[in-house]
């Protein structure tokens, strides 16, 4: 994990899920931690965030990069994941959205931080969008 990705971290935990400081004060934020897909270890990073409802969308899109990133080939092999935002902790399930679904999800995430309309012209890829569901408790509820 890089110096950039810890202090961000650091904050997040020590501000609810904020950032109060420097270039990503007022980006929604979350610390999602995956498993590794060949180690098996976890491994933590922050991403960007929109909502549909009760989920949370993440966008695979690596600044626009033509491969997806880590976490992504991580929560695709192991799709039970923790998140932390606003200062809450919580187990969650990933799924990748497919066509029209993934069109809508995506649609919303720009629409939210419109930053990432910048990135598909900068990749032949389709940037995948994930949908993180909070994982049901044993009871059911």
């Amino acid at each position: 994990m890089n110096d950039f990705t810890q202090t961000l971290i650091t904050e997040l935990r020590s501000h609810d899920g904020k950032v109060t400081q420097g270039p990503m004060a007022g980006t929604p934020l979350l610390i999602l931690t995956t498993t590794g897909a060949r180690t098996g270890e976890p491994r933590t990073t922050v991403v960007d965030y929109s909502r549909d409802g009760d989920s949370y969308l993440i966008a695979a899109s690596k600044g626009g990069a033509p491969t997806n990133p880590a976490w992504y080939h991580n929560l695709v092999a192991h799709p039970r994941v923790t998140v932390e935002v606003d200062g809450e902790r919580f187990e969650a399930v990933a799924r990748v959205a497919t066509g029209a679904e993934r069109d809508r999800l995506w649609d919303r995430h720009v629409e939210t931080i419109p930053l990432f309309g910048d990135y598909p012209p900068r990749t032949t890829r389709v940037i995948p969008m994930v949908v993180l569901d909070r994982a049901s408790r044993p009871n059911g509820s």
